[in-house]
């Protein structure tokens, strides 16, 4: 797979984990009540998601199916297409509800669902494409769908990062970035770990070739994660302290965008070559071969 499907499956990453920070904040009523403050994220989590939808629907070769689903052909949709299209209902339910009363119980039984389908989309996602793309050898990647859930908080708290700071300069309401900055650190750690046990799976010590192949991908690796990591940290510890810090504040979340479309494009192609690595059985010894 190139870099484009990569990008557009980055960006579907921080859609979710948008539409599933807001949620978890909605549903326990934590987040602001002004109707406007809920539909800015839910909308943007919209366009980065949709935006796969939308190419696939264009069958562009950049994105020739969308969740295992040609779309267009007479092939039927996947069980984790509609999941995915599913997940658009209480999306929807939950824009048309959030008008500054977050308290009503339809309002958080409708973050809730989002939160769930949202959840739920990232897991069968993952697995359908450990599954796609190692057939019998999807073992490998056991890591995946936690990789992806922590990808998904990590990006999308960003933006929702992003859309509070905006917000709040654009209303004159008090902006503290200090306790969701520190919870995206955190879990900047937490995905670093998860992610550094993935390419450690790729590592083993009898598959020559593709074995070197691997470490070659590693040292690339470094340059994404200077966008996911050493970026988006930096801005997060600076936005408190500079002078039009929001600004920063964009960076940062534009800049892991780009760092997880790359790592994901080289993770893809070492997992790719380690499957078929695995898959060559070596010959068998025979008697005579021993004379």
């Amino acid at each position: 797979m190139g870099l484009a499907p990569m990008l557009l499956e980055a960006l579907a990453l921080c859609g979710y984990g948008l539409w599933m920070l807001l949620a978890l904040a909605l549903s326990l009523g934590v987040y602001s009540t002004g109707r406007g403050d809920a539909l800015v994220p839910l909308s943007l989590g919209c366009i980065f998601v949709s935006a796969g939808l939308v190419a696939g629907c264009l069958r562009l070769r950049a994105m020739p199916e969308w969740h295992g689903w040609r779309i267009g052909t007479s092939q039927r949709p996947t069980r984790e297409a509609l999941l995915a299209l599913a997940t658009y209902l209480p999306m929807l339910g939950l824009a048309g509800l959030a008008r500054g009363n977050e308290t009503f119980w339809a309002t958080r039984l409708v973050s809730v669902a989002l939160l769930v389908c949202s959840f739920s989309c990232l897991i069968t996602s993952a697995y359908g494409y450990r599954t796609r793309r190692l057939a019998s050898k999807a073992g490998i990647a056991i890591q995946l769908p936690v990789s992806r859930v922590l990808s998904a908080w990590y990006g999308g708290g960003l933006w929702l990062w992003v859309c509070v700071i905006f917000q709040g300069n654009l209303t004159g309401g008090d902006v503290e970035p200090l306790p969701l900055g520190i919870g995206l650190l955190l879990m900047a750690m937490l995905l670093g770990l998860v992610d550094g046990l993935g390419w450690q799976s790729l590592r083993e010590p009898a598959l020559g070739e593709y074995q070197r192949s691997a470490h070659g991908l590693q040292s690339r690796r470094f340059l994404a994660a200077i966008f996911i990591w050493v970026m988006p940290c930096l801005s997060l510890l600076l936005v408190p302290t500079v002078p039009g810090g929001r600004w920063l504040a964009f960076f940062a979340a534009t800049a892991c965008v780009i760092g997880k479309s790359l790592e994901l494009w080289l993770y893809d192609f070492a997992l790719t070559r380690f499957a078929l690595a695995r898959s060559v059985e070596p010959e068998p010894l025979w008697p005579r071969d021993r004379l």
